[in-house]
């Protein structure tokens, strides 16, 4: 725990200093807030161990931000070099600066599939079963820039026949923002809200959290019992996140840096899994082409 603790002090202290020119030196990657730090630091620890030497930089910082505003706003601004965006998030970085950032890979799903799903959850006990009879309930979101956690529930909730084209805002009594997709969940579990959003892979068995997503991620920590909620909403796949990097990095660095992660499924699976909260068969190149239909939820509906 010492070691991690180092870790978190350090990044907070480099992330108040950092500029652009230590990019060649260093590799800044951001970590989207919705899990605790700690745990966040653990998952990439592999990471600090294996790129110095697989890209020949002196060293590798993670940087947890507090939300995934912090870690767009470190790409913008040139602070950060790499980082896992959802499609909302990359969006929002694609409509302030399309020139600040570029995604090269994705995740592949165990099914081939390259979308996960936003799911809304309900405690077992509220005897919430359905989303007709979450009506009138508090909804929790997770973050304002997330993809399942917020913008795709609130562009295709009212396409339920439940809500009859009604707004979430009109159809729930309540409606918060949660601190992200595990806080989210935990707010649920506290009876803090009756249902809540957050994303998974939809594949596999709902009893185990399915394959990948925030809920199997709360599942193996032992902070969520699946006989505890039920599922009473699943959007239209939704395409997987980006992994993305500035697009002003060396090109010889940015060669090296797809070189390493699409080479780390094979190369070391753990490390793999514990960055990507989860199982995947690998990854895919993907472009910003990819995210246009993202892209424009968003303008249309929050703007940049």
């Amino acid at each position: 725990m010492s070691a991690i603790r180092n870790v978190m002090m350090a990044s907070v202290a480099v992330f108040a200093l950092a500029t652009p020119a230590l990019a060649q030196d260093a590799i800044r990657i951001g970590l989207l807030g919705g899990e605790n730090e700690a745990d966040r630091l653990a998952d990439n620890q592999c990471l600090i161990d294996k790129l110095p030497a697989a890209l020949g930089v002196k060293e590798v910082q993670l940087f947890p931000a507090a939300d995934y505003d912090g870690v767009i706003q470190g790409l913008l601004g040139g602070t950060l070099d790499v980082a896992s965006l959802g499609a909302s998030g990359f969006a929002k970085a694609y409509l302030a600066n399309p020139d600040a950032v570029e995604p090269f890979l994705t995740t592949v799903q165990t099914d081939g599939s390259m979308g996960y799903h936003s799911v809304m959850l309900a405690r077992k006990d509220s005897g919430i079963a359905s989303l007709a009879e979450a009506k009138g309930k508090k909804l929790g979101y997770a973050d304002p820039d997330s993809t399942s956690g917020y913008l795709i529930p609130l562009v295709t909730l009212p396409q339920d026949p439940a809500l009859g084209g009604m707004k979430p805002d009109e159809y729930f009594s309540e409606t918060s923002f949660n601190g992200g997709h595990e806080n989210n969940v935990l707010a649920l579990l506290d009876k803090k809200v009756d249902v809540a959003v957050t994303w998974a892979s939809g594949v596999g068995e709902f009893s185990e959290g399915y394959t990948s997503g925030n809920i199997r991620s709360m599942v193996d920590k032992g902070m969520l019992d699946m006989e505890d909620v039920v599922e009473i909403w699943q959007s239209p796949l939704i395409p997987n996140g980006p992994t993305v990097m500035r697009k002003d990095l060396p090109q010889d660095l940015k060669d090296k840096i797809v070189k390493f992660f699409t080479e780390l499924p094979a190369a070391d699976y753990d490390c793999f899994r514990a960055i990507e909260n989860g199982d995947f068969k690998g990854y895919a190149p993907v472009s910003a082409e990819f995210y246009q239909p993202i892209i424009d939820a968003r303008k249309a509906t929050i703007g940049g």
